[in-house]
């Protein structure tokens, strides 16, 4: 990785930190290309968003527990990585694709199969959301002491283990009542997803390098938390505007409440499992802000089978008032 990083920084000199996060947008982009593929060879809606894409998608958080595990760096970071990307994939990824193309998750057609579909993915959608409600709330309960230790790690590992179970004897089932099947090819989708990887392993190991050799400034190892959370949100971002300009408002919500859970419950349970996760002291809030923003989400899948713009444009101006108060030091 070191020799990789010094070549890329005789190529790009004072540009290198631009380089890598360009880096770590090519690899989201290949990752994109190859999951529109699999969504044409059995894995679709729901599915795609819930089981395949929050791996992909969040592949740049996993990679920052084993990079700041490596480095010995400081555990409090993690939890605020985690809360930043789940709060700006619940108000920022969801709600500016809303405001531009609007999301919805009606069938569009009356026939009653699509009437159907839809109306199951809606409630798979929305039991997903309330598993991020429960495993929120599960952080919360375990976070009462001011930290999450070994054991409380192993707990919400296996709570998230249980999950995914869950979904993949669904999808099984599911596959075969209706007699169908995944293509062979989404073997060579994934392995050429996990060659790609290799790049934002590459990128984020290399940037959380660089901010933790600064001390001062906002560019520092100060923000270490916040400044990758933005980054890690990146390729949601990509996937929630690509997905709604083409209208799949099902695929949309589940990639980005399902990469909420690789966050929360996941990468907060894998990292205390190896060191002990000290959390900020606006953590406790800031779970619960999670949870009533989920109910929020909730409350429009079920009953308005959308993400309405008024909703959403309350939704950012509610991110902007939270960033302003953690960057004021309201959340310190």
């Amino acid at each position: 990785m070191q020799e990789l990083l010094g070549q890329l920084q005789n190529l790009a000199g004072a540009w290198t930190p631009l380089a890598l996060v360009g880096i770590f947008l090519l690899s989201s982009l290949i990752i994109l290309w190859r999951l529109e593929l699999m969504s044409h060879r059995g894995v679709e809606g729901t599915v795609l968003g819930t089981l395949f894409m929050p791996y992909f998608s969040g592949l740049g958080n996993l990679i920052f527990i084993g990079v700041v595990l490596q480095q010995n760096g400081p555990a409090r970071e993690v939890a605020i990585n985690s809360w930043t990307n789940n709060l700006t994939n619940l108000c920022l990824l969801l709600a500016l694709p809303a405001l531009i193309w609007g999301i919805s998750l009606d069938a569009g057609s009356k026939a009653k199969k699509a009437q159907r579909e839809f109306k199951v993915h809606r409630l798979s959608l929305a039991l997903t959301i309330v598993a991020m409600i429960f495993f929120t709330l599960a952080v919360w309960v375990l976070g009462q002491d001011g930290q999450i230790d070994r054991f409380d790690g192993f707990a919400l590992v296996g709570l998230f283990l249980f999950w995914q179970c869950f979904h993949i004897f669904e999808v099984l089932k599911e596959n075969t009542r209706q007699g169908k099947g995944w293509h062979p090819m989404i073997v060579v989708d994934v392995i050429l997803i996990l060659m790609g990887s290799f790049l934002t392993l590459f990128a984020v190991d290399s940037i959380v390098n660089e901010l933790l050799q600064r001390s001062d400034g906002f560019l520092s190892g100060q923000q270490l938390g916040l400044l990758t959370g933005w980054l890690m949100v990146l390729p949601n971002a990509v996937l929630a505007f690509y997905y709604a300009y083409k209208q799949r408002g099902d695929v949309v919500y589940s990639s980005q409440v399902g990469d909420g859970h690789i966050c929360i419950p996941l990468c907060i349970g894998l990292f205390a499992i190896f060191k002990p996760m000290p959390l900020p002291d606006f953590m406790a809030k800031g779970l619960i802000f999670i949870v009533v923003i989920a109910a929020v989400h909730l409350a429009c899948v079920i009953f308005f089978k959308s993400l309405p713009r008024i909703v959403a444009a309350s939704l950012v101006a509610v991110y902007a008032y939270a960033l302003y108060v953690q960057l004021s030091g309201g959340l310190a």
